[in-house]
């Protein structure tokens, strides 16, 4: 079943979703006769993808927003987007035998369903499983890390997270696996202890900046120690 998509919904319906599902955006107009010809072969090709696929469909004469966004220059025009960035398309109307084949490509192979499943039961086991059928599987490679993290083995976490560009994810699990963490740690007295050091130990400095990493933005300290931070090194 399709989903209609403006410009207010399309971050929610369309960008957020396609980091779970590939979503095929059909982009179409009321006066558009090969629009109407290709629509109901989107949906019924797509519907039987089970929900490896979802389709939106935009009217881009009340949605000019996205339209724009897409550069569309005519209609009907249909893009897959996966994980927030366009990954197939086309423009016109095309068969039905055409729609399955570019729909076809889209869905997971069986291979990446076995990892998704692997991934999600998270053992340690499941996930090693995983990469070895993907060695650089980020979603694996970070949740296999976060267990290694809490079971103490913080040198093997960051040899792992060496086979993946750093990221906000990365340096996260980087920095519980090098400072350790509890559930009653507040940091205000480890960084009290490390603010002197910082200038001249580079060891403290990265500790520090692992406890600001663990803290998050969201804790209200970390601008505060952050200022901190700056004023000793400069």
């Amino acid at each position: 079943m399709a989903i209609d998509v403006t410009d207010e919904t399309f971050e929610s319906d369309v960008l957020e979703r396609s980091k779970t599902a590939t979503v095929v955006v059909d982009l179409w107009a009321p006066w558009c006769g090969p629009c109407k010809t290709l629509g109901p072969i989107l949906e019924k090709v797509i519907d039987a993808t089970d929900g490896d696929v979802v389709l939106v469909k935009v009217n881009t004469d009340e949605n000019p927003g996205i339209a724009q966004a897409f550069r569309v220059q005519s209609i009907p025009a249909v893009y897959a987007m996966r994980d927030g960035q366009v990954v197939d398309g086309f423009v016109g109307a095309y068969p039905e035998h055409v729609v399955e084949q570019f729909v076809a490509a889209l869905r997971p192979s069986e291979a990446e369903i076995t990892i998704a499943q692997l991934i999600e039961e998270g053992t340690e086991d499941s996930l090693r499983q995983a990469l070895e059928l993907e060695p650089g599987n980020e979603d694996a490679i970070i949740a296999l890390g976060e267990l290694l993290v809490a079971d103490g083995r913080g040198d093997e976490a960051l040899a792992l997270l060496q086979r993946i560009p750093e990221s906000d994810r990365t340096r996260k699990v980087a920095a519980a696996a090098r400072v350790g963490t509890g559930p009653d740690d507040d940091h205000d007295a480890a960084l009290a202890a490390l603010l002197d050091k910082v200038k001249t130990d580079e060891e403290a400095r990265q500790q520090y900046v692992d406890i600001l990493e663990l803290m998050g933005p969201d804790d209200p300290r970390t601008a505060s120690y952050r200022k901190q931070l700056t004023q000793r090194l400069f």
